[in-house]
C-alpha cells in the first residue's frame, strides 16, 4: 500500500515571489476553504498590495469540505487554485500526489519559519502545504485550586508538579486527596489524547505496517487509572459537564460540586474556549507547558498542481504564510500566534493577558512551539486514531481486557485500512 507520487506532466515556469503576476499570466485565483478567516486574510490585507488580482472565495464547512474537494480533484475539474487544509486531513492531500510543489517558497523563508508546520505540510523531501499560524498545546489551570491545593500558583512553581506523565499522576493524586474527592486533575479522558499522541516516537504506520508506539498503551493504562481512582469529571469533552467545569459549576451524580483543576488546550482554546464559555473566570487561569508537547488545529494552504494560474496561486501562499509585514500585522490584529519566527520574536514581549492573570501566553506559546513535532504525522492518523480510541474506551469502561481491545484494534486497522503488524 505504498503511495507513490503521481508527477506533474508540466514544468511551473520559475518566477520572482515578489511579484504576482508575469505577462500573460492570469490574474484570478479560486480560492476554498472551510472557515472565513482566510476570506478576511485575502480581502483585507493581500488586495491592498495585489489590486489586481480578482479571487473567486468559497466557503464550506470543516466537516463537509473533503467532500467538496475530492470529487472534483479526482476529476481534475472545477478544482480551485488554491485551498485551504486543516489539521485533521492536510497529511491527506500532502501526500496525494495532487498538490503544486511549494518546496521554491519554503528555500526562501526556511531560516524564519517554525518547523513542525512546515514538517506537517512536506512530504518525501518536498513541501506541498504551508501555515501562518502555529497551534500548540499547554495545560490551562485555575490559579485559585492551585493556591489551594498546591500551595502557589506561579506557572514555574506548577510545572514542577507536571514536568512527565508521572508527576501528572502523582499530582492528580495529592489533589484528590487533598480535597477529599472534590478536585480533579481533568474534566474529560478526552482530554489527554493530544498531550499523549504529542509524546510518541514513532508514527502509525511504518514500511506499511501498523506500529503501536508504548506511548499508546501508556495512554490507555493511565486514563484506566484515572477514570477508575475518580481524578477526572467523567464528562464527555465538549459536553455541557465539560464547559461547567471551567465554570466551576460542574456537579456530581449526588449534586456535590466537582473542582477541575486544569484542561489541556491549544492556542486557540485560550481565545474560543475558555473566553467564550467561562468570561466570570477572567484572571483565575495561568498556562504551563504540561507533561508534553502537543499541537491541535491549525490551517494550511496548498494549491492545485494543474493550476491555470500556479505564479499567482504561489504569491498568494507565498505571502499569507512568510511575509513579515503581513504576519505581524494579522498577529497584532487576531491574536494568532504566527509561524514566522522573526515576527514572533520581534512582538512576544508585548504581550499581557488579563484573562491569565497578567501572564504573557504569546512567549510561553512560542516557547512550546519550538518542541512541538510535526514528522510522525500521516495521512491515515484521522482514521486509525478514531478506531485506538474506540479501543481505549472499551477498555477504560470494563467492556474489555487491555489485551483484547488491542487485538480488536489490529483487527479494524487491518480490515479497513489494510495495514497489517
Amino acid at each position: 500500500m505504498k503511495k507513490t507520487m503521481i508527477l506533474a506532466a508540466a514544468v511551473v515556469m520559475l518566477f520572482g515571489l515578489g511579484a504576482c503576476q508575469k505577462q500573460g499570466s492570469s490574474n484570478k485565483l479560486v480560492v476554498w476553504s472551510f472557515t472565513d478567516e482566510l476570506d478576511g486574510m485575502i480581502n483585507n490585507y493581500f488586495k491592498k498590495g495585489h489590486p489586481d488580482v480578482s479571487v473567486s472565495y468559497s466557503m464550506t464547512p470543516s466537516d463537509q469540505f473533503p467532500n467538496k474537494l475530492d470529487p472534483v480533484l479526482q476529476a481534475g475539474q472545477g478544482v480551485p487554485d488554491v485551498f485551504a487544509l486543516e489539521s485533521d486531513f492536510v497529511r491527506k492531500y500532502v501526500e496525494s500526489g495532487l498538490l503544486l510543489d511549494l518546496t521554491d517558497i519554503y528555500e526562501n523563508a526556511k531560516d524564519k519559519l517554525l518547523a513542525y508546520p512546515v514538517e506537517i505540510g512536506s512530504y518525501e523531501g518536498r513541501v506541498y502545504g504551508m501555515s501562518w499560524q502555529a497551534a500548540p498545546g499547554a495545560l490551562f489551570y485555575r490559579r485559585s485550586l492551585a493556591k489551594k491545593y498546591l500551595g502557589d500558583d506561579d506557572p514555574k512553581t506548577v510545572q514542577t508538579y507536571f514536568t512527565d506523565k508521572q508527576k501528572f499522576m502523582d499530582t492528580a493524586k495529592l489533589l484528590y486527596d487533598k480535597s477529599n474527592g472534590a478536585c480533579v486533575v481533568i474534566s474529560a479522558l478526552g482530554d489527554l489524547q493530544r498531550p499523549f499522541q504529542g509524546g510518541r516516537t514513532e508514527p502509525w504506520i511504518v514500511d506499511d505496517k501498523l506500529v503501536i508506539d508504548p506511548v499508546r498503551i501508556d495512554y490507555m493504562q493511565t486514563s484506566k487509572i484515572i477514570h477508575d481512582q475518580g481524578y477526572e469529571g467523567r464528562v464527555g469533552a465538549w459536553s455541557e459537564g465539560w464547559f461547567a467545569g471551567m465554570k466551576g459549576v460542574l456537579e456530581d451524580e449526588n449534586g456535590e460540586l466537582v473542582e477541575v483543576f486544569s484542561y489541556f488546550l491549544p492556542t486557540w482554546g485560550l481565545h474560543y474556549v475558555l473566553k467564550t464559555n467561562a468570561p466570570d473566570t477572567a484572571g483565575d487561569w495561568a498556562m504551563i507547558p504540561g507533561p508534553f508537547a502537543y499541537r491541535w488545529g491549525g490551517t494550511w494552504i496548498g494549491a492545485w498542481k494543474n493550476t491555470k494560474n500556479p505564479e499567482g496561486a504561489k504569491e498568494l501562499i507565498r505571502y499569507l504564510t512568510t511575509d513579515d509585514d503581513f504576519l505581524e500585522a494579522w498577529a497584532k490584529d487576531s491574536g494568532d500566534l504566527v509561524s514566522n519566527i522573526n515576527v514572533v520574536n520581534k512582538i512576544k514581549d508585548s504581550y499581557v493577558e488579563p484573562f491569565l492573570g497578567g501572564q504573557n501566553h504569546y512567549a510561553e506559546f512560542a516557547e512550546m512551539a519550538k518542541h512541538v513535532d510535526g514528522k510522525l504525522t500521516q495521512g491515515t492518523d484521522m482514521a486509525i486514531e478514531g478506531l485506538f480510541m474506540e479501543a481505549l474506551t472499551a477498555y477504560v469502561n470494563d467492556e474489555k481486557s487491555l489485551d483484547l481491545a488491542l487485538a480488536d484494534f489490529k483487527d479494524q486497522v487491518r480490515a479497513q485500512l489494510g495495514y497489517g503488524n
